[in-house]
């Protein structure tokens, strides 16, 4: 990573919930995987492992990996000079995550399914699939720069 992650985290100070955890990320592809881990284990401190759980962590970080993948490659076409801006917000019953990138944005709704015959053979494109079959929620901001990814908690 070519500059040091800084993190935000709010949490209440009587009960451990909610929990709110925010950065900005260089739209570096090397710094995903260590960003991905280091916001999920800081969401989910103090919240204790079970198997439940843990199947929560898994799918926010597959959706943080597409999401901040899509963001950088798509979003800012890998400008190491612009930001991915991420927050996550764990209440009682939910995880939220936002993904927000300084690009033009696109419509979802133009996106071809990339289970179409005529896509199947390309290498990419499937990430925003994944995004909407893992999140119990997904929606875009009108620009299309800024995805909002809801995950019910067990």
């Amino acid at each position: 990573m070519t500059q040091p992650l800084r993190l935000v985290v709010r949490r209440t100070s009587a009960v451990s919930l909610p929990v709110e955890v925010s950065t900005r990320i260089p739209s570096v592809l090397d710094a995903v995987h260590e960003s991905v881990e280091v916001l999920t284990r800081h969401a989910f401190a103090g919240l204790g492992y079970d198997a439940q759980g843990d199947r929560l962590r898994n799918k926010l970080k597959t959706l943080l990996c597409e999401a901040l993948t899509n963001a950088m490659v798509y979003g800012h076409r890998e400008d190491p000079a612009k930001f991915v801006a991420v927050r996550i917000e764990v209440e009682a019953d939910l995880v939220r995550v936002h993904v927000t990138d300084e690009g033009t944005g696109f419509d979802p709704a133009a996106v071809r399914p990339p289970l179409d015959p005529s896509e199947l053979d390309r290498e990419t494109g499937r990430g925003l699939l994944m995004i909407q079959k893992l999140a119990d929620h997904v929606q875009f901001n009108p620009q299309g720069n800024s995805i909002c990814m809801t995950l019910r908690r067990p």
